[in-house]
């Protein structure tokens, strides 16, 4: 008998899902029979798009809702909005993040480049899993495999390693790493498990100035021992894996997404 990886009657929040590996997660999600809600910012074609190829809002398989994410207040308010349009919150993926593409030193890094990438990075989740977990909490361990809730936050390998000239970047991934930890011993014993995926270079629109740069390109993939960027799917994989009963003993963990780039543990 084949073995699935099942999330029928649950419920999930993937933020930034309207492009890149968050929309992946979408399709993923979906298809794996979870009723999907999703942010969007400016990328309204996108999501529409998206809607209507996952389901569409008739049968509830996913929803777009447009939300900025830059402080805890927005972060608060798009739980409220999915916990609103789903019914109910099981799953809550920490997707949505910004990277400026231009190298900063940090001597010269401006100061409203490193306040933007807190707050859309940092802050914001902050509010996100507040209110998640508030919700989780409210609900109770009503699921058949006997927890209130997951979370997944999606770090990078720049947080295990720096990555120099993108000093911001690097520390808002680092951070969610030690949130994983901390909210993993919290919120375990109350039945919501806290995990962490930590992507390497992935092929999307974020990091294609970067891949497809004749020089940076091949230097970034020599680096990377199965010899190429993943693909968003291979991202997302991992992430609904952590969401099924077949992940049910891990908690607080860390996933190297990375093709063997950064070697930890």
């Amino acid at each position: 008998m084949a073995v699935g990886l099942d999330l029928t009657g649950k419920t999930a929040l993937i933020t930034g899902g309207a492009r890149g590996i968050g929309a992946e997660m979408v399709r993923l999600f979906t298809q794996a029979g979870a009723r999907v809600a999703f942010n969007y910012r400016q990328a309204r074609e996108r999501a529409d798009a998206l809607v209507s190829e996952s389901g569409g809002t008739e049968a509830e398989r996913a929803v777009a809702i447009e939300q900025e994410l830059s402080s805890p207040a927005e972060g608060r308010e798009l739980v409220q909005k999915a916990a609103a349009a789903l019914g109910r919150l099981d799953i809550l993926v920490v997707n949505h993040g910004i990277w400026p593409p231009d190298d900063a030193p940090i001597a010269q890094m401006d100061e409203a480049q490193w306040r933007r990438t807190m707050a859309v990075n940092l802050d914001s989740v902050f509010g996100l899993v507040q209110a998640a977990v508030a919700q989780m909490e409210r609900q109770g361990r009503t699921a058949p495999d006997g927890l209130a809730g997951h979370i997944v936050l999606i770090s990078s390998t720049a947080g295990q390693r720096g990555e120099a000239y993108h000093a911001d970047y690097a520390v808002t991934k680092g951070a969610l790493i030690s949130l994983t930890k901390s909210l993993s011993s919290e919120l375990a014993p109350k039945g919501i498990q806290v995990n962490c995926v930590a992507p390497g270079w992935v092929e999307t629109e974020m990091s294609a100035g970067t891949l497809n740069d004749p020089i940076r390109g091949p230097k970034a993939k020599a680096l990377i021992p199965v010899g190429r960027a993943a693909t968003p799917r291979e991202i997302a994989g991992p992430v609904l894996f952590l969401c099924t009963p077949l992940a049910g003993f891990i908690s607080g963990e860390v996933v190297n997404v990375n093709g063997g780039a950064v070697l930890v543990g």
